[in-house]
């Protein structure tokens, strides 16, 4: 089977994206996000793409989470996409830059009044007596807010990934796939293809 030619990465991830919105049947948008301490310590989780463009990668969180807090502190971070049904994986390496607060109201505002409230009562990543105190908290927000506006809590916002790497993984027979990676040059203007060894 002959492959298709590689556009430009942000190009080439857009088809991609929209390939896994017809196929996946849950979340064709997450994504697995690697950072990393201020120790240098890995830490990776999954969270929902959010915006994409020549800018970069988006994503939301809690600032005072593990994530939000090794973002903060180290600005090194990967995303890696997995499609199964496509058999198919993007992974993009870059920093990471917080998201203006227009931008951020913006996708605050277009969230579930239930998950605006609960944004503001998780004390995401840190410990808690239980399922109770969590759930007193939503109360207490609920009531706090009633039936008007639900402001986005200053310790809740997004960032952007701008990438500096891609690398576009395709399944092919006898695990011998397909490997095209995509790298920024020193001036950080033009992007070098290269495909590499399974």
């Amino acid at each position: 089977m002959t492959s298709a030619p590689y556009l430009e990465p942000f190009d080439q991830m857009r088809i991609w994206l929209s390939d896994a919105e017809k196929s996946e049947i849950n979340d064709p948008n997450a994504m697995a996000l690697s950072t990393v301490n201020e120790r240098g310590a890995p830490s990776i989780r999954m969270v929902l793409l959010k915006g994409f463009d020549e800018n970069g990668v988006v994503f939301y969180t809690n600032f005072e989470s593990r994530k939000g807090r090794n973002l903060l502190a180290n600005s090194n971070a990967a995303v890696l996409f997995h499609w199964k049904t496509l058999r198919r994986q993007i992974r993009v390496e870059g920093t990471v830059e917080v998201v203006s607060n227009a931008e951020a109201d913006e996708y605050f505002a277009s969230r579930p009044r239930t998950s605006r409230i609960g944004a503001w009562a998780s004390k995401q990543s840190r410990p808690m007596e239980g399922r109770f105190e969590f759930e007193a908290a939503i109360a207490h927000y609920t009531k706090k807010f009633g039936t008007g506006e639900i402001p986005r809590p200053d310790f809740w916002s997004g960032f952007r990934l701008k990438p500096n790497y891609f690398e576009f993984w395709r399944d092919r027979k006898f695990r011998l796939h397909e490997r095209k990676t995509f790298k920024l040059d020193d001036d950080n203007k033009n992007w070098t293809c290269e495909e590499i060894y399974p």
